[in-house]
């Protein structure tokens, strides 16, 4: 079964760059079928898909995140990663990577990042 684990700065300064790394585990991101997602939920707010990089590497970003959202991947660390660029405050969240294959989702158990100076 495929485990995630979220990793990166619980502290980001407004105007910076918020970086996550999602590691995976019990299973390949280049594997045909899987779809690796970052999502995140502010605090009393409801879930939010940011993006996703598929196993071929192509990625896509929520419209609303676009211009400051990319998602990348190291294929011989088995990992993917969000960049966040100009976070403000209204960034604060828990961030989860995620994956879905056919009609299974696997998540991590998420880190919380705030913005604040």
């Amino acid at each position: 079964q495929v485990q995630l684990q979220e990793s990166g700065p619980g502290l980001v300064k407004p105007s910076q760059t918020l970086s996550l790394t999602c590691t995976v585990s019990g299973g390949s991101i280049t594997t045909n079928g899987y779809a690796w997602s970052w999502i995140r939920q502010p605090p009393g707010k409801g879930l939010e898909w940011m993006g996703l990089i598929a196993a071929d590497g192509s990625t896509y970003i929520s419209p609303s995140l676009k211009s400051r959202t990319s998602i990348s991947r190291d294929t011989s660390k088995n990992q993917f990663s969000l960049q966040l660029t100009s976070v403000t405050t209204e960034d604060t969240a828990v961030y989860y990577c995620n994956a879905h294959r056919g009609g299974n989702d696997y998540g991590g158990q998420g880190t919380q990042v705030t913005v604040s100076s």
